[in-house]
């Protein structure tokens, strides 16, 4: 329990630390906010306006407190409808508690500002469009490369030395090698263009696309196909590598050898013995390859023309949309956390000795 409270200080004490990096990059760079959300053409009033509203004329240090405000879901706002931390339930989407003076103290959902190039929408209304398809892409490529890792790491293991082995092996290097942005010009103009008749790929495409008849949008996973290939390509490079030397690691272990004296057949120990315990480590690395997809698919993403997250932060770099960047750098941040925080419970769940 005291490791598990440990774990869970240290992911605060980082998410903490990422929330405090991204605003003061983002706040010492040159440029003016409001002159970012209203354009080059607008007066030295309404920029002092906008700047009023939004307390871009607060030193640094009252920045960065309102900043931690607005993203704590326990936070404390202004009675003064003329304030920038004024309480809005339109804005912040909470609930009063209680009042302390001239302030208020509300529970609400984390709050990551507006966008400053889409009309003042909403950063989260952003994100929650656009995060659950980079979700299902890194889900199906971590299942590509899961299925396939494992399955060719056991081969490889139980052909250990031989051409079998060797290929696997050539496959893997150059599989981990290639960078994901090669992968996905390479596989987009093979399948998508040069093949387009035989495979019906599209070389750009998101999951969901518009009727030409007017009749909305519709579902196409067949978009999904290219670049969930190309993204699991090196996690399934590293799957295979792992899963072979953790298995031929198991099988010299000295149960493994009892279990065959015992008549037990080459299948019995390998299912029921040998792969079980050579998962830890590849669970380990699927779990981190899967949080780093979040923020490593944006290559994929752009050159696939898929609508994720990834795709998302290139345009808001394009057009300086500082609020949507911070907030899908500190979203990505939380997921990662959080699927490491999963990670090291399941892994303790599979191997006792850690809880120890």
């Amino acid at each position: 329990m005291l490791k598990i409270f440990q774990t869970v200080s240290y992911a605060l004490l980082t998410l903490f630390g990422v929330i405090t990096v991204i605003f003061l990059l983002f706040t010492i760079l040159p440029g003016d906010p409001a002159q970012m959300m209203l354009g080059q053409n607008e007066s030295k009033e309404q920029i002092a306006i906008v700047n009023k509203k939004y307390g871009f004329d607060q030193p640094l240090s009252t920045q960065y407190a309102w900043y931690l405000n607005d993203l704590s879901p326990l936070s404390f706002h202004s009675t003064n409808k003329d304030h920038f931390t004024f309480f809005s339930e339109e804005k912040y989407n909470g609930v009063k508690f209680f009042n302390l003076g001239t302030t208020q103290v509300v529970l609400k959902y984390p709050y990551l500002r507006e966008s400053f190039q889409k009309n003042g929408k909403q950063v989260i209304e952003v994100i929650s469009e656009t995060l659950p398809n980079t979700i299902l892409l890194a889900i199906s490529a971590i299942s590509i490369a899961m299925l396939l890792g494992i399955l060719m790491g056991i081969i490889s293991a139980l052909y250990k030395n031989t051409w079998i082995d060797r290929t696997l092996q050539i496959i893997s290097t150059i599989g981990m090698s290639v960078p994901s942005f090669f992968s996905s010009i390479l596989f987009a103009w093979v399948f998508g263009f040069i093949l387009h008749k035989y495979t019906h790929l599209n070389m750009t495409g998101s999951l969901y696309e518009v009727d030409d008849f007017g009749n909305g949008s519709y579902i196409q996973l067949k978009n999904l196909m290219l670049p969930a290939i190309v993204l699991g390509i090196r996690p399934l490079a590293v799957v295979t590598q792992l899963m072979r030397n953790s298995l031929l690691e198991v099988l010299s272990q000295d149960y493994i050898r009892t279990a065959r004296a015992k008549g037990l057949s080459p299948f019995q120990v390998i299912w029921k013995h040998a792969i079980k315990n050579s998962l830890n480590p590849v669970i380990t690395a699927i779990s981190g390859w899967f949080a780093s997809m979040l923020a490593g698919a944006v290559f994929v993403e752009y050159i696939f023309g898929w609508n994720g997250i990834g795709k998302e932060i290139v345009d808001a770099l394009n057009t300086s949309d500082l609020p949507i960047i911070m907030g899908a750098v500190i979203v990505i941040a939380s997921l990662f956390i959080l699927i490491n925080i999963s990670v090291d419970l399941i892994y303790r769940l599979l191997d006792p000795r850690i809880r120890v």
